[in-house]
């Protein structure tokens, strides 16, 4: 648990710093963030649920550069009309380093080591 919540408090100071997109994402703690925040109950990692796999949506936003900033967004706000008819629900109380942390693990290909 001690070695858990230190890789989670180095991975958002990574995630805050400038230049964070260069830095690696600890998969451990970003797919922790996302179980803790029931993003893996409309999300797998290789396969379509309710919503798409966060491979595909790696796969989708690859080589664009605003990227980041346009799921961060719709993390925060919600959002519908991208993958179907089904919305994303507004994640509000979800904090910015962690919405940070998972969207880049998710672009990176939401590799599992």
């Amino acid at each position: 648990m001690k070695a858990r919540l230190i890789a989670a408090a180095a991975l958002v100071g990574v995630a805050a710093s400038a230049g964070a997109a260069d830095q690696p994402v600890v998969p451990a703690a970003a797919m922790s963030i996302a179980r803790s925040n029931a993003c893996m109950g409309c999300h797998a990692i290789d396969r379509k649920l309710v919503g798409p796999s966060f491979q595909q949506v790696a796969e989708k936003y690859k080589g664009q550069p605003q990227a980041s900033a346009q799921l961060e967004k719709k993390v925060k706000n919600g959002g519908a009309g991208v993958w179907g008819s089904i919305p994303m629900p507004s994640h509000p109380k979800m904090n910015d380093a962690d919405i940070r942390t998972v969207v880049a693990w998710v672009l990176a290909g939401a590799p599992q080591k």
